[in-house]
C-alpha cells in the first residue's frame, strides 16, 4: 500500500501551510517524514537546503515536532522532560528558558508533576513547550489541538501567530477548516496520498473552502 505518492510541497522562509485532509490521506506519514521519523522509499526530502536523509542530525536541530505521540518520558517531571530536550538542543540558560517554555503553555505550576500524573491535554501542552523550547526555524504541528481545551487552545494559536510574526516556518496539519484557514498563508488538501489542491489562503472563505474540501475529497475536483 502506497501511503504517499508523488507530493512534492515546497516551503519558503517564513511560511505558514496548513494541510488537510480525511482521515487516512497521508498526513501523519508526510509529517513524520519530514521530521525525520520516517524514511520515504523514493524521492527526496530538502529542509534548511539539508538532505534529511544524509544530515539528520543537524535538520534535527532547525524543526520542532507537535505530534500524536508526545516524545515526553512519563516518570520525569514536565521540567525535567524539558531539561533534558535543552540540553539536547544546547538550549542557552536551560532552567530559565525551560521555566520561560512552561509558563508560556500555562504550566508553570505543573513543573515539578511527574508527567504520568498530568491530563492528556496537559501532556500535549507540555509537548508544544517542548517543541517551541529552542526556537526552531521550522514547526511541524500533526493536529495539534488534539485534547487542549479552549484557554490551552488560545494559547496555541497565539504561540503560532508569535511565530509566524517572527518568520518562522510552520507546517501544520488539522480538521478544522476555519481554524487553519485563519492561521495560514496557503493551504493544501492531501487525498489518498497524493496533492490535491494547494493555493493561498488569502481570499478564500471559510463557506467557499469547505465547500472545494468536500469536492475534492469525494472525487468531484
Amino acid at each position: 500500500m502506497v501511503a504517499l505518492s508523488g507530493v512534492d510541497l515546497r516551503l519558503a522562509e517564513g511560511d505558514f501551510l496548513t494541510l488537510f485532509g480525511p482521515n487516512g490521506a497521508g498526513k501523519t506519514t508526510l509529517i513524520r517524514i519530514l521530521a525525520t521519523l520516517m524514511r520515504p522509499t523514493a524521492g527526496r526530502v530538502l529542509i534548511g537546503g539539508l538532505d534529511v536523509a544524509e544530515c539528520t542530525a543537524q535538520v534535527r536541530k532547525l524543526i520542532g515536532v507537535v505530534s500524536h505521540q508526545t516524545f515526553l518520558y512519563r516518570d520525569l517531571t514536565a521540567e525535567e522532560n524539558l531539561l533534558l530536550y535543552a540540553r539536547l538542543y544546547d538550549v542557552p540558560d536551560p532552567k530559565a528558558e525551560v521555566r520561560k517554555a512552561l509558563e508560556r503553555v500555562a504550566l508553570g505550576h505543573r513543573a515539578g508533576d511527574p508527567v504520568r500524573t498530568l491530563s492528556r491535554g496537559m501532556q500535549q501542552r507540555v509537548s508544544i513547550a517542548r517543541a517551541v523550547l529552542h526556537d526552531p526555524a521550522i514547526l511541524l504541528l500533526d493536529e495539534p489541538y488534539n485534547g487542549l481545551d479552549q484557554h490551552a487552545a488560545a494559547n496555541l494559536t497565539g504561540i503560532l501567530q508569535e511565530m509566524a510574526l517572527r518568520g518562522r516556518t510552520v507546517l501544520m496539519t488539522t480538521h478544522d477548516l476555519e481554524q487553519g484557514l485563519a492561521l495560514s498563508k496557503r493551504v493544501a488538501i492531501l487525498s489518498a496520498g497524493r496533492l490535491a489542491y494547494e493555493e493561498r489562503a488569502a481570499g478564500l472563505t471559510a463557506a467557499s473552502f469547505r465547500a472545494l474540501y468536500m469536492d475534492v475529497v469525494e472525487g468531484r475536483a
